[in-house]
């Protein structure tokens, strides 16, 4: 699958994720090129990426920074002791 995210840094926050299947590669980089270019246009500062994964839960293990605040991560890496 291919996703679409829209992350807002300064908040810590994901704004959008859109699902893709592999066949629609040219619609989800159509896409996010349409959206960077939109926040672009009215100033508003936004990570905009498309990543690949088998699966949305695949997605959240592999990029957890868009999905979980930096306390969340903190609190499982120290009750990991990783």
């Amino acid at each position: 699958m291919i996703y679409l995210i829209e992350y807002d840094r300064e908040s810590g926050k994901l704004v959008r994720i859109e699902e893709f299947v592999p066949t629609q590669r040219r619609q989800a980089e159509e896409k996010r090129l349409r959206v960077e270019i939109e926040r672009l246009e009215t100033g508003v500062s936004r990570e905009v990426v498309l990543l690949e994964a088998s699966s949305q839960d695949e997605l959240r293990k592999t990029h957890r920074r868009y999905f979980e605040c930096l306390d969340e991560m903190l609190t499982q890496a120290l009750a990991t002791g990783a």
